[in-house]
């Protein structure tokens, strides 16, 4: 039997022993169920039995065949409003591809933050880190995937041996780098928000929980663990052979062949620009000292309609909208009878009439919808068939443990929770569950709450553990081996972190008297 047939025929035999086990240990069979359907998809991503693209619909046959959901509520996952946020941010990633913004932007990154690989790692994720603690981590990910790809596409600066391992420690930066920086304020990822309305609400006379206290735990424990991570990939992936100084004067020949920046760029850029500012103020900003209103407030009781997909997908109607400069003067030096050279100015009036073309954007990778689609169907699946209340139910095994080992229980619990299902899936499940938990154990409430909302950005394993990771996974780029390397060490360092920054700056901030 060949390695390959190995990795399908034990999917589903490991799938089966984990159902026996759960059913063995008292779980209801819809939620053993799903624990088949997402064992069995794990592995299959895990070995790359089959293409991720065929793997991410085995959930639409099983769960409901399984009775988990009807067929049309598994099919509606499929089109969460958050693959048009990925659909609309490629569109501005192609813009830019298409007129060369991404390499000026590329080459600029490189030249502000040095001239061997782990100094680009390091410049990328810091601008990735500081983006993403203020606008979604998909979309930081979206705006700059353009100009990493480029990065990683001059073959001139790197070896054939290093290239895979740099490509793949960048592209896993990327990614990584803005899952960390959404744990730095209120507003970086949905979890924190979340949390924060979930805890004033059920505690409106507790400690309250500012925006400014937040960054204050928010911005060490991230920014320490962003420095952690920077050190894991470098260590895994750009060894000292490999990080090799090249050639700057290539990078500064190349951007000097760019020009000045051109029409289309400018516009593409302020169009960019305009949606990274729609999203920043969608909602009310938070600061502690005094409260910016979002501008989806204008629309009334209409605001909670509005998404950063809504956003995305109304700024790239501009991009099929506003011809280029370079088709218009075309036809007007045709009219004016300036074109001496026929043959050019075929060429140029075949030049697309706007900044973007449809035909432009027919490489939409699909595999990469589906992969989303599958995320958000085993998340609903988690919720639908009762597997993630009974593992949380579990906790009460923590009775009477030391505080430490009860956040490490927590902390673990939902780190392996939002690797098969989103972060805010995931908080959104554990939050009512530790509240309860944190009354008859008699502990702050707000210690486990926040505990667990960190822990729901720490997953980040799979190429499904976050919206970042399918995104980077999708360039063809990396493999999910290399991912979950480099993902089950950042988990493990998250928690043990974390653990130790909540017993210490947390206790000194939020006054949770652990230790009397």
């Amino acid at each position: 039997m060949t390695k390959k047939w190995l990795a399908i025929v034990s999917a589903p035999l490991l799938s089966l022993v984990v159902y026996f086990a759960l059913t063995y240990f008292n779980f209801p069979q819809p939620a053993a169920l799903m624990a088949v359907v997402v064992t069995w998809v794990a592995v299959w991503w895990l070995t790359e039995a089959l293409h991720l693209g065929v793997t991410s619909l085995l959930p639409f046959v099983l769960i409901p065949l399984f009775g988990i959901m009807k067929t049309e509520a598994v099919a509606m996952q499929y089109m969460d409003q958050i693959i048009f946020l990925f659909m609309g941010g490629f569109f501005l990633a192609y813009a830019m591809e298409k007129w060369g913004l991404h390499k000026r932007v590329a080459f600029r990154i490189i030249m502000f933050t040095g001239n061997t690989p782990s100094k680009v790692l390091m410049g990328i994720m810091l601008t990735t880190y500081l983006i993403s603690s203020w606008v979604s981590n998909t979309a930081t990910v979206m705006m700059l995937i353009p100009a990493v790809m480029a990065i990683i596409s001059q073959k001139e600066i790197y070896n054939e041996e290093s290239r895979k391992n740099i490509s793949t420690a960048i592209l896993v930066g990327l990614s990584f780098s803005a899952t960390i920086g959404g744990m730095a304020t209120l507003v970086g990822t949905p979890p924190n928000m979340i949390f924060a309305g979930m805890y004033a609400s059920q505690f409106p006379n507790g400690q309250h929980v500012t925006f400014l206290n937040w960054m204050a735990f928010g911005v060490p424990y991230s920014a320490t663990l962003l420095v952690v991570c920077y050190f894991i990939l470098k260590k895994m992936f750009i060894p000292a052979h490999h990080n090799i100084a090249f050639d700057m004067s290539y990078i500064q020949q190349q951007h000097a062949k760019l020009g000045k920046i051109g029409y289309e760029e400018k516009v593409i850029s302020v169009i960019f620009s305009a949606t990274v500012l729609l999203w920043f103020f969608r909602e009310d900003l938070n600061l502690g000292f005094v409260t910016i209103p979002g501008w989806t407030k204008a629309f009334g009781s209409l605001s909670g309609y509005i998404k950063d997909s809504t956003v995305v997908i109304f700024t790239s109607f501009f991009l099929f909208l506003i011809p280029s400069r370079t088709k218009a003067n075309a036809i007007s030096n045709a009219i004016q009878g300036k074109e001496a050279d026929p043959d050019n100015l075929n060429v140029e009036r075949n030049e697309p009439e706007n900044l973007l073309e449809w035909k432009d954007v027919t490489k939409l990778p699909l595999n990469i919808i589906l992969l989303f689609g599958c995320g958000f169907a085993m998340a609903k699946g988690f919720e639908s068939s009762g597997l993630a209340t009974a593992i949380a139910e579990r906790l009460d095994i923590l009775q009477g443990m030391p505080i430490p080992l009860i956040l490490l229980g927590v902390a673990v619990l939902v780190t392996v929770l939002s690797e098969f299902a989103s972060n805010t899936a995931s908080i959104q499940l554990v939050l009512p569950i530790v509240i309860p938990l944190a009354a008859s154990l008699g502990i702050n409430p707000l210690l486990l709450m926040l505990t667990a909302t960190f822990s729901a950005s720490l997953g980040s394993m799979l190429p499904v553990a976050t919206s970042a990771n399918t995104i980077v996974y999708g360039t063809g780029d990396i493999n999910a081996k290399d991912m979950m390397r480099a993902g089950i060490i950042l988990d493990i360092a998250g928690i043990i972190l974390l653990l130790v920054y909540m017993l210490t700056l947390g206790n000194w901030i939020y006054g949770f008297k652990i230790f009397g």
